[in-house]
């Protein structure tokens, strides 16, 4: 049976691994440059979600476990308004895009990450992590989601098709080692009756 709760300080290696998978290995690649002396990028993940704020905070997430076994989670928050980037440069190129994109819809409920380990795919776990966050969404009076995913993810891209999401722009992947993408990443919304 899958069951869906509040993301715990105990769950941050889980998230860093999570994060990873749905950040295309952007969040390691960033995390190794973080390391200190013999600490493995993922540890540096794991303490970044352990933090108490910021997007990237255990408190932003929602676990999925099936029988008892964390098998995704999914990273949501509201998105400020206004949406001040401030000077791109300031950003490590492989994200630049992904923060311009970001900036293109202010006040919604913005899906940062969302993963489920391959060996739990195709059981219905991320649409069940994506209607537990739209209800958060609406609760929290946001009348849009969003998020981003790379163009070439077709499996993901037609899941959020298939959950009323459309694609409003777009910006090239800047490559990076281990860049498994060379297409775009797409902003995709839905506007949400509240």
């Amino acid at each position: 049976m899958l069951e869906i709760v509040k993301a715990k300080k105990s769950n941050s290696f889980d998230l860093a691994k999570l994060i990873n998978i749905a950040g295309e290995g952007i969040p390691e690649y960033l995390w190794n440059d973080a390391k200190n002396g013999d600490e493995s990028s993922m540890a540096v993940g794991a303490k970044r979600a352990e933090r108490e704020e910021g997007g990237f905070s255990y408190k932003n997430a929602m676990i999925c476990s099936l029988d008892n076994i964390l098998v995704g989670m999914i990273l949501a928050y509201r998105q400020e308004d206004p949406y001040e980037i401030g000077e791109l440069s300031q950003y490590p190129n492989v994200v630049q895009p992904l923060v311009e994109l970001e900036s293109k819809a202010p006040g919604s409920w913005y899906i940062n990450a969302i993963a489920v380990y391959e060996e739990y795919r195709g059981k219905g776990v991320a649409r069940q992590l994506m209607y537990t966050t739209e209800n958060q969404a609406v609760c929290s009076g946001c009348d849009s989601m969003s998020l981003i995913v790379a163009s070439e993810n077709l499996g993901a891209k037609g899941l959020y098709e298939s959950l009323g999401f459309e694609v409003r722009d777009s910006r090239p992947v800047v490559s990076y080692p281990g860049c498994i993408h060379t297409g775009d990443w797409l902003l995709m919304t839905k506007g949400l009756k509240v």
